[in-house]
């Protein structure tokens, strides 16, 4: 009889829900888009029954896909979107307010207010990463300083917070308790990943209520049940997004290492069961199994995705998907340097006051040169990455999965390839967000163990090998560096 497990992939802009067999098969497949609310400049907002209706709607049409009932699912796994925070009523279940997403601006003067205090210049080592105004801590102290309902459970002893996940399972379901995995929490910025416990002083200064806030818990757990088609299906494990990712692509081992690259592209790469001294990059505990840590670095390009879509705003392009023509009808860029800071550098410039910038402009530029120089840009910056986390971890990153929208062109891939001096594998399942929290919720329900598990990563897979020298890259990347010192600093930063 076949087995079936649930994955659940609650995302900024979407719902996915996707159904694998025991053979870790794609066997239905449904997508809810998720909108948001700006109730003022700078805010930006999500409505919890929207996001938990939308997760309804995709399972069911994954069901209906694939074909099976609830009562065929014999696991549920659950990966979402970080830092954007769920409240509810302890015992009614009932939403407080609208989520704060990751997007939201409003609590910049807070960050900037935490800079002087005792805890300011330990935020970054404590945390695995620096709490900026995306950060849930940061919402969750806002809202106890202006949002009287939020305030007000608090004081009652009522409030619950969580990540999507959470309020996934108390949605549509019961949770067997208030918990979320390490990564997760780690993600709700008030958990120390080193010391694998909350940091109390930290939660104390920002007076958010400790009884609020999940516990931790093994990204395999039970965490609860779905109520799905009738039927009790057990959500068996839960993880964020990009750590998902990352084990959904067969990267579990010191070393291995995958690029998403999407509205923004994010780098993960396994470090091991000890965590690297913090450097820039973030360091997640990204999962536990078997009670045994992996720890994980991740840094990000603050636009990638959306820089395509802006050259297609301002006509540049008709379509996002005109860039590959048009940067393939040029052998190079021309000398024209693309840096497409449009919200700032991420690492290891870690400047949000950098904007966008073109160089090398002549005559004879033609379309071609600017979106070849854009998919350099994607290159460059992932080699400056590559080499930060190899610095910080003291790993050696030899080879780089990827997947995501750009990843898609060929053409990307190779130049990316030739700009790091890395090879870079493309797997033809690039669904890999969803896949990770499937194989860790059919650990927890013994369709597979950690060293059973189906391989996505094979024969099938694209390989694109660097075609340049260690020289002619060096020779690219002096003018990449000269064009990144000229956009930083560009205005104070807010």
């Amino acid at each position: 009889m076949r087995r079936y497990v649930l994955a659940i992939d609650q995302g900024g802009s979407g719902s996915r829900a996707v159904i694998y067999d025991d053979e870790g098969q794609v066997r239905g497949y449904g997508y809810r888009a998720v909108g948001r609310v700006y109730p003022q400049p700078g805010w930006v907002e999500q409505r919890p029954h929207a996001i938990a209706r939308s997760v309804a709607e995709a399972i069911n049409e994954a069901l209906a896909r694939a074909g099976v009932r609830g009562s065929d699912l014999i696991a549920c796994g659950i990966t979402s979107q970080r830092d954007t925070v769920f409240a509810w009523h302890a015992r009614t279940g009932r939403p407080i307010g609208n989520a704060i997403t990751w997007q939201d601006l409003r609590t910049a003067p807070l960050v900037a207010a935490l800079a002087d205090t005792p805890l300011g210049p330990q935020r970054r080592e404590r945390l695995g990463q620096f709490p900026g105004p995306y950060a849930s801590a940061m919402h969750m102290a806002w809202r106890m300083q202006h949002d009287a309902a939020f305030r007000r459970a608090a004081e009652q002893g009522v409030l619950r917070v969580s990540l999507a996940a959470g309020w996934i399972v108390q949605a549509l379901g019961c949770p067997a308790e208030h918990a979320l995995d390490h990564s997760l929490l780690q993600a709700m910025t008030v958990y120390d990943p080193r010391r694998r416990t909350l940091w109390d002083e930290w939660i104390e200064a920002l007076q958010i209520p400790r009884a609020a806030l999940p516990i931790p818990r093994p990204t395999i757990h039970h965490f609860g049940e779905l109520h799905i088609d009738g039927a009790a299906v057990p959500v068996l494990a839960m993880i964020t997004d990009q750590q998902s990712a990352l084990f959904g692509y067969d990267c579990r081992s010191p070393g291995q290492a995958v690029a998403t690259h999407g509205t923004a592209s994010f780098v993960n790469a396994v470090v091991g069961p000890h965590a690297p001294p913090q450097g820039i990059c973030k360091t997640y505990l990204a999962w536990e199994i078997g009670g045994v840590p992996t720890y994980a670095l991740e840094a990000d390009m603050t636009t990638t995705g959306a820089a395509a879509n802006w050259l297609r705003e301002i006509g540049l392009v008709r379509r996002v998907a005109d860039l590959d023509r048009h940067a393939a009808t040029v052998p190079d860029s021309g000398g024209v340097v693309f840096v497409p800071a449009l919200n700032g550098l991420g690492v290891p410039s870690e400047d949000r006051s950098a904007r966008g910038a073109l160089f090398g402009l002549a005559l004879g530029v033609q379309v071609g040169h600017i979106a070849r120089a854009f998919y350099e840009s994607i290159g460059f910056q992932l080699a400056d990455i590559l080499a930060t986390m190899q610095a910080e971890a003291g790993i050696a990153i030899n080879e780089l999965r990827v997947g995501g929208g750009l990843a898609a062109s060929d053409l990307a891939c190779q130049i990316q390839a030739d700009l790091s001096g890395v090879t870079l594998v493309r797997a033809r399942d690039t669904e890999t967000t969803a896949r990770g929290v499937a194989l860790l919720a059919g650990i927890g329900a013994g369709v597979w163990s950690p060293q059973t598990l189906p391989a996505l990563v094979d024969d099938t897979a694209t390989r694109f090998v660097p075609r340049t020298t260690a020289a002619e890259r060096e020779i690219h990347s002096e003018r990449w560096r000269m064009a990144i010192a000229r956009v930083q600093g560009w205005q104070p930063a807010r």
